[in-house]
């Protein structure tokens, strides 16, 4: 299984892992910047990778977690989220129901849904599985200049944190995020700041998909309940017009029967 590591003391937010990103997916470039500063997260359905600030003069990379028990994959009704064999978190578009409980379920609020679109989808990192095929890092990966990204399988990664933390002891908090949180991640920071503004839970939380399945399975019983009610509620009104609609031509038949022609009286 795959996994990214991202190191939050060499970024430099030069977003080269971002316009890397926007070009592999064939994404609107002017679109992805302008989502930039008009976005909470930098995160949009033209920009699947933002770098966000966490600490004075610290940035880190925020996309999808890619969560080893993802709540998403819980959530979805259709089956249009998998967790693949390999790591990344995918999604078929080709079974989406446009529900959005993926945007709903995850932690991170990390998928996007394409507002701007007549057809909308949800979109959102997938660890680029066409380079995974031929073998290559992500794009985003490949394309950091400063080495703050770093991609193999989730067991290296993590040797490889813990390393870095084992060497520069005062460089590092002592922590791996992503190592457990949320029953784990495939992508993992090491940081010299706390990372919680990227949403990291303290304390640390049950894998969430423990806390959707109780919803989700109950979901088709609530939408019958609601369908019920809804019947029942257009019964009563369709009733209650029905009523009314006697009711006035009973009152146009008593008025014809006490006002006859020829009884009106002239001045």
């Amino acid at each position: 299984m795959y996994a990214l590591l991202v190191d939050v003391t060499k970024c430099t937010a030069c977003e080269q892992c971002v316009a890397a990103c926007v070009r592999e997916h064939g994404l609107d470039r002017w679109q992805a910047e302008h989502d930039r500063a008009t976005t909470r997260d930098g995160l949009s359905s033209h920009r699947l990778v933002s770098i966000q600030d966490v600490d004075d003069g610290r940035f880190a990379r925020k996309s999808c977690m890619h969560c080893l028990e993802p709540s998403c994959v819980s959530a979805c009704l259709v089956g249009g989220l998998t967790k693949s064999a390999d790591g990344p978190v995918l999604y078929d578009r080709d079974k989406c129901i446009g529900c959005r409980y993926c945007m709903l379920a995850c932690p991170f609020q990390v998928p996007r849904y394409e507002w701007d679109k007549t057809q909308p989808f949800m979109v959102k990192c997938d660890f680029c599985p066409d380079r995974l095929a031929r073998s290559e890092p992500p794009a985003c990966v490949a394309a950091c200049p400063q080495g703050a990204l770093s991609f193999g399988t989730r067991e290296k990664m993590l040797g490889e944190a813990r390393a870095r933390i084992a060497r520069s002891p005062r460089r590092y908090v002592d922590h791996i995020w992503g190592e457990k949180e949320f029953g784990g991640t495939s992508v993992l920071y090491i940081a010299d700041v706390d990372l919680a503004s990227l949403g990291w839970p303290s304390p640390e939380p049950p894998p969430i998909p423990s806390l959707t399945e109780d919803l989700v399975h109950k979901t088709p019983f609530i939408g019958f309940g609601v369908g019920l009610g809804l019947i029942a509620l257009n019964w009563i009104v369709k009733r209650r017009n029905l009523l009314n609609s006697e009711r006035q031509k009973l009152a146009e038949q008593d008025r014809e029967e006490i006002w006859r022609p020829g009884d009106e009286e002239y001045d």
